[in-house]
């Protein structure tokens, strides 16, 4: 399955970190993104400036091209700030958890990725009954569907999972 195009110019990290294989990303010092540097806060964006959001459009580029650990951790950067905007911090919440539901296939952890993926679809259904079928640039209906189809087949392989295709 090809990839979406890119959204951002940001490289992505040497690899993809995986529990237990890799060296962790912030907290060891191999780790890719290691720095004695405190990292600076993002800043809260409205939901109708997704396709100028960055961090947003980072992440999607990061889970759509497998690195789920830090899609997760650019959507939480997000989810901190939006913590004001109960729909927005639902719906990047949602998202984390379908990319942590994706990395505990490798891990050999099925029942995580069911839960994970429960929670995170949950908090997606949430979103669309709250705005409608689109939201940040997403069709919920549509991930929401391909999602639960690749959680129902029992996955074995993450390279499976639906990608975020943005409007």
């Amino acid at each position: 399955m090809d990839a979406p195009p890119r959204r951002t110019e940001r490289p992505f990290p040497p690899y993809a970190f995986l529990p237990g294989r890799d060296p962790h990303p912030t907290r060891d010092p191999q780790g890719h993104s290691y720095s004695d540097a405190p990292e600076a806060p993002i800043p809260y964006r409205v939901p109708e400036e997704w396709a100028a959001n960055e961090a947003y459009l980072y992440g999607v580029d990061l889970y759509n091209h497998g690195y789920l650990w830090e899609a997760h951790e650019a959507w939480e950067g997000l989810w901190h700030a939006s913590k004001g905007d109960a729909v927005q911090a639902e719906f990047l919440q949602g998202l984390i958890q379908c990319a942590a539901a994706c990395l505990k296939i490798p891990m050999g952890q099925p029942r995580g990725t069911e839960r994970l993926a429960e929670q995170g679809l949950g908090r997606l259904e949430q979103v669309l009954r709250a705005v409608g079928p689109e939201y940040m640039g997403l069709d919920l209906a549509g991930f929401l569907a391909a999602f639960r189809a690749f959680v129902a087949s029992a996955p074995g392989d993450p390279g499976e999972r639906p990608r975020i295709d943005l409007g």
